[in-house]
């Protein structure tokens, strides 16, 4: 099950990041923000993160993929929170 609580906090959390990592010009910042969005992965709702997901077990983990990764997790989450 995943309670709103979850999402609300996945998408605040996620957007912030993202945010910061979109305007960044910094290459250790960039990567401090994967680190930290990877480590949530691991502790979020197994629930919300399999949907998310997809089905693939590296998102939100691949740094090529990173950029598109978040950014999908975010309009994934808009979706969930405000419609």
């Amino acid at each position: 099950m995943i309670a709103r609580y979850d999402i609300e906090t996945a998408y605040t959390f996620f957007h912030q990041k993202k945010r910061v990592y979109d305007h960044s010009t910094l290459q250790w910042q960039r990567d401090d923000i994967e680190v930290a969005i990877a480590d949530y992965v691991d502790v979020m709702n197994p629930d919300l993160y399999q949907l998310l997901a997809g089905g693939r077990q590296d998102f939100l983990r691949d740094h090529s993929r990173f950029s598109d990764d978040i950014t999908q997790a975010v309009e994934q989450l808009e979706r969930l929170c405000f419609d």
